[in-house]
């Protein structure tokens, strides 16, 4: 929904709606990983996961440039990660509260 000229806000918003709808219909780890490798670029899922892979060491805070360190990821982007953990809209959070650990492979 790029062109504001086209898209209201109104249809942006429902757009929206019906991709959030989208990833609540996925069942399992495989079905998320398959939509997400259709939905984004290589480099759109890198900078997912790289956000992602810093929010528990974040949690349990850990510096920056140790974070940086451990993960290769900018310092810059785990600021930025920091600053939505704070004073986000909270996603981070649940997220975290609700996620079990992964299992290991055998």
């Amino acid at each position: 929904m790029k062109n504001p000229k086209h898209a209201s806000k109104r249809k942006t918003a429902r757009a929206r709606h019906e991709l959030y709808r989208a990833i609540l219909s996925l069942r399992s780890e495989q079905e998320c990983e398959r939509f997400l490798t259709d939905l984004c670029t290589p480099a759109e899922l890198e900078a997912l996961v790289d956000r992602w892979s810093v929010v528990a060491y974040l949690s349990d805070g850990l510096p920056y440039r140790r974070i940086h360190e451990l993960t290769g990821v900018s310092v810059t982007t785990i600021g930025r990660v920091a600053r939505f953990l704070s004073s986000g809209s909270g996603g981070y959070g649940t997220v975290l509260e609700r996620q079990t650990p992964p299992q290991d492979s055998p």
